[in-house]
C-alpha cells in the first residue's frame, strides 16, 4: 500500500475553499483491476456543482473529486485481458479523476486509440458524449434538419456544433455575448444573439423551415425562447441550468404546439448503457477527435498543488477555453503558466 496526492473534499462548499490536496491510499491492483497513472483531467461545471453539493448525486465524504480524465495503464491484475500497460484510457465517471494515480476495475476503463493527445482524451467522456447522445436519442434527424441550442459557446455547445455539422445537420447556435456570436460566424457557423428577437431571427434564417430539436443549458427566458422557436411536436432537451432560473412551460406550448420537454444527464446514460453501446459511441467520438472534427480549447493547465487557483479560474465567466489539471510534465510543459 502506498499513498498518492489527490484533490479531496471533506465537506461541501465553495470549491476553492472546500477542495484540498491530501494523500490517499493507492492499493495494489487485484486480478480484475488496473493501476492508472493520471495525465490530465478537466474542471467541468458539474465538478464545481458536485463540490458545492448542488449536483444530482452526493458522494460519501471524504471524497476524491474529478468526474473525468485520462491516464496510462501502469499495472494490470492477473485476470485482465482487455488492456496492456502503456494504454491510454478514459477514467470512469465516478472514479475520482483528480489524483496522481488510481486503481480501477479494468472493464470500466475505455482504451483510447493512438493519435489523440492525452489532454484532449481527458475531455471526451462528458461533453462530446452529451452532445452525441442528445443529437441521436430524442428526435430522428436527417441531413439538412435544423437544431437550435443555447449556451453555444460552452464545451457541450461547441461539441454539438462540430458533431452536428459533421453529421449534416444545420446547427443554429444561440449565445449571450456578441463576441461569441461573431466567433461562430467567423468560423462559418450560424449564430444568433440570445434576446427577445431570437424567434424572428431564426425564422428569417431558416425561411420558416421546421426546427424539431432544441438543446437547453441555460433555463429561464432563454429556454422559453428556444421552445417557442420549435415546430409543432418539437422537443426541447434540458441538460443544464446555467442561469439558475427555473423552466417556464406555458400551457399553450403544451396544448396547441405539443412541445415535448425532456431532460438529459449523461451519467444516467452511462449507467444504463451496455458495453457494446458505450464502445459504439466512443468509436465514433474517437474517430471525430482523431480527424480534428472535435477538440476543446484549453486556456490553462494547473498542477494539483494549485487547486484553489485552478478552481477559481474555472468558475470565471468569459474564458476562452477549458481549465485542466495536469499530472505529468508531458502535459504541463505543453501549457506553460
Amino acid at each position: 500500500m502506498r499513498n498518492v496526492s489527490a484533490i479531496v473534499i471533506q465537506r461541501h462548499g465553495p470549491p476553492a475553499e472546500a477542495a484540498r490536496v491530501e494523500p490517499v491510499a493507492l492499493p495494489d491492483p487485484q486480478p480484475h483491476e488496473a493501476l492508472v497513472r493520471m495525465l490530465a483531467a478537466p474542471i467541468n461545471p458539474a465538478d464545481l456543482n458536485l463540490i458545492e453539493g448542488k449536483y444530482g448525486i452526493r458522494p460519501e465524504l471524504p471524497a476524491v473529486m474529478g468526474i473525468e480524465g485520462a491516464g496510462r495503464v501502469e499495472e494490470i491484475g492477473s485476470a485482465v485481458t482487455n488492456l496492456k500497460p502503456g494504454a491510454l484510457v478514459l477514467m470512469p465517471t465516478r472514479a475520482g479523476a483528480w489524483r496522481e494515480a488510481s486503481v480501477v476495475a479494468a472493464n470500466d476503463l475505455i482504451a483510447v486509440p493512438e493519435g489523440i493527445a492525452p489532454e484532449q482524451a481527458a475531455m471526451l467522456r462528458v461533453n462530446p458524449a452529451t452532445a452525441w447522445r442528445m443529437l441521436h436519442d430524442f428526435v430522428p434527424l436527417a441531413r439538412g434538419d435544423c437544431v437550435v441550442q443555447n449556451a453555444a459557446n460552452s464545451a457541450v455547445g461547441r461539441a454539438v456544433n462540430d458533431i452536428g455539422r459533421e453529421l449534416g445537420f444545420r446547427i443554429l447556435n444561440v449565445a449571450r455575448r456578441d463576441d461569441a456570436v461573431e466567433e461562430f460566424r467567423g468560423s462559418g457557423s450560424e449564430a444568433f444573439l440570445d434576446n427577445d428577437d431570437l424567434g424572428a431571427a431564426l425564422e428569417r434564417a431558416t425561411n420558416g423551415a421546421p426546427i424539431r430539436l432544441a438543446l437547453n443549458a441555460v433555463g429561464g427566458d432563454s429556454a422559453l425562447r428556444l421552445a417557442k422557436a420549435l415546430a409543432t411536436g418539437g422537443t426541447i432537451v434540458t441538460y443544464g441550468a446555467m442561469s439558475r432560473q427555473p423552466l417556464r412551460i406555458p400551457a399553450g406550448l403544451l396544448i396547441f404546439s405539443d412541445v415535448r420537454w425532456r431532460g438529459f444527464w449523461v451519467t444516467r446514460w452511462f449507467e444504463a448503457a451496455t458495453a457494446g453501446e458505450r464502445a459504439a459511441m466512443f468509436g465514433e467520438i474517437f474517430s471525430l477527435a482523431r480527424r480534428g472534427v472535435i477538440g476543446a480549447k484549453i486556456e490553462r493547465v494547473y498542477p494539483i498543488t494549485a487547486v484553489s487557483e485552478a478552481l477559481t479560474h474555472a468558475a470565471q465567466g468569459g474564458r476562452s477555453g477549458k481549465i485542466l489539471f495536469g499530472f505529468d510534465h508531458s502535459v504541463l510543459e505543453k501549457f506553460p503558466r
